[in-house]
């Protein structure tokens, strides 16, 4: 990451969401079962899809990309959280604060771009459905996924490198339960405005590229959509996008609630809040979210419990 300036700070203290034992103890187990469902969740999502040849399609592909970006996700910031719950050191090394920036930004950032991807692939199904096995050729996908990578690692290194940098003396305390932008800045002893701009920018870029593109294809699906005459034709073409729709508009309605404001209107309770939805609650939904209102998933999953039946009466 480059040579930092020197600093009097070796470490951090994540003071984390609560000083209360016993909302400690609650939040500890309520984390770790949404955690387990996100491993399982997510896991099971990448596994189906590998399995099940029904599934090598664009849309699943993506979609076993998005599980991957969820299970990385909520690996880079849960079991810090977990630890910091139950165990009275709430320190982090300074390497692993950034470490943990690093990779929550680049994350964030792939899945951003992932998702414009999705949308990109619905718009192609429902509006050029003819042309949708050439148009969405895996040499496509593939350039789409790579690009979604690419961009989540410039935009990770642009946003951590300059932070990286700062003089921290003022205090090793974290205001939140994991090393997030905001409450790293804080702890600055010189002055950020030039770096909150710098972040602003690539972040506010990040956020309207990808939410623009996403908001394009999904003119365009509608208006697609209010051109089929029969009621049952509308409700198959926007049940394909709605389970897509319903996970851009929780995952990109926290994010710009949390990062897309000036640093003087950073209120701690309201962040954290939204901060525990899109790191820990956000990755367990998706899976869910899209095998749940999935009649494919669905089945797939019926064949391979059948599959594995079949196998074990062999056996």
């Amino acid at each position: 990451m480059g040579q930092r300036n020197n600093t009097n700070v070796p470490d951090f203290i994540l003071l984390g969401l609560t000083d209360s034992e016993e909302l400690r103890l609650v939040l500890f187990h309520l984390f770790l079962l949404i955690f387990l469902v996100t491993v399982l969740g997510n896991a099971g999502m990448i596994l189906i899809i590998r399995l099940d040849l029904h599934l090598h399609t664009p849309m699943y592909f993506f979609l076993s990309h998005l599980s991957f970006l969820d299970l990385n996700y909520s690996s880079v910031i849960t079991p810090k959280t977990l630890e910091n719950l139950i165990f009275a050191t709430k320190h982090i090394a300074f390497g692993s604060c950034f470490a943990q920036l690093y990779f929550f930004v680049l994350l964030g950032a792939t899945e951003c771009f992932l998702l414009a991807a999705m949308a990109y692939d619905r718009y192609v199904a429902i509006c050029n459905p003819l042309q949708y096995p050439v148009i969405m050729s895996p040499s496509l996908c593939r350039s789409l996924i790579t690009v979604s990578y690419l961009i989540g690692i410039f935009d990770s290194c642009i946003t951590v490198l300059p932070i990286y940098t700062l003089h921290f003396c003022n205090s090793n305390i974290i205001h939140h339960f994991f090393c997030d932008i905001t409450p790293i800045l804080t702890l600055s002893c010189i002055d950020t405005h030039e770096v909150e701009f710098i972040i602003f920018i690539f972040a506010g870029s990040t956020l309207v590229v990808s939410l623009t593109s996403i908001s394009v294809s999904y003119a365009s699906i509608l208006s697609t959509i209010l051109k089929i005459n029969s009621t049952s034709g509308k409700q198959r073409a926007f049940s394909t996008c709605a389970s897509h729709l319903l996970g851009v508009t929780i995952f990109y309605g926290t994010m710009i609630f949390t990062y897309l404001k000036p640093r003087s209107s950073y209120s701690l309770g309201k962040d954290q809040v939204a901060s525990v939805f899109y790191t820990i609650v956000i990755p367990m939904l998706n899976p869910l979210i899209y095998s749940l209102r999935n009649k494919e998933v669905k089945n797939a999953v019926i064949r391979l419990l059948q599959k594995m039946e079949s196998t074990r009466h062999v056996r």
